[in-house]
């Protein structure tokens, strides 16, 4: 004959502490259900999501032929005492790590908030149409003891997939962190966008990838796209950003 024996205090608390996660994440999902839900019922927002594919297919076109005529476009070297002070040195994997693991991070915390990853996009597909804009009015040749950061995402967009050296005026690593700064919300995670931006910053200057002024001029854009971006999303209807 078994017998039962009673759960101790430890078992039991256990379980409740397993049934409170679960309830948890369960009421996390539906959050974000009901968030996307609600966001989606607007005009706006639909014509906001269909406006970002369409840029992000157009971007998709237009960047390998944009990159292709810049790369035979003749540039100019800088004088940068920073550069010369530095480097080179190869910082490509901890570039990358801190690039990604905060993209997954703010994107992650993004999801709950459809109308500020939506701007997100918005503000990235200006961005990129700010850089090509720059790019093409102030072309620069790489620094000449550039370490190329080959970046397994962007590299599909360069002529041939091959490491492309010219995308410099403004730097696209440090934009894309300093946008993911701005979609943060919450006090720890705006800090770690602001740290994570200095830090992409310096990284490529370390590893001349880019020259200074490549990267003190990206946040002024990204700043420029930000804003940008609200207006984009009134022109889909939304009445306040």
């Amino acid at each position: 004959m078994w017998v039962t024996q009673p759960r101790t205090a430890c078992a039991r608390s256990k379980c409740h502490k397993v049934s409170v996660h679960c309830r948890v994440e369960r009421t996390s999902e539906f959050s974000i259900r009901s968030a996307w839900a609600e966001a989606w019922s607007h005009s706006a927002f639909r014509i906001g999501i269909y406006t970002s594919a369409i840029a992000a297919v157009l971007l998709g076109i237009g960047l390998p032929i944009f990159f292709g005529y810049i790369g035979n476009k003749p540039g100019s070297l800088l004088n940068d005492p920073v550069l010369d002070a530095v480097g080179p040195v190869d910082v490509t994997w901890i570039s990358f790590t801190v690039l990604y693991g905060m993209v997954v991070l703010a994107i992650g915390r993004a999801v709950r908030t459809p109308w500020i990853l939506l701007r997100g996009l918005h503000a990235y597909a200006l961005m990129m149409v700010l850089r090509m804009f720059a790019m093409y009015t102030v072309t620069l040749e790489a620094p000449l003891d550039i370490i190329p950061l080959i970046d397994p995402v962007t590299s599909n967009f360069y002529p041939g997939k091959v490491p492309f050296s010219k995308d410099l005026f403004f730097s696209g690593h440090t934009a894309t962190i300093a946008l993911l700064f701005c979609i943060s919300t919450g006090k720890p995670m705006r800090s770690l966008g602001f740290l994570a931006t200095i830090a992409i910053g310096v990284l490529v200057i370390v590893q001349h990838v880019h020259w200074t002024v490549d990267v003190l001029a990206a946040p002024l854009f990204v700043w420029l796209a930000w804003k940008g971006s609200a207006l984009t999303l009134r022109l889909c209807g939304k009445r306040a950003v």
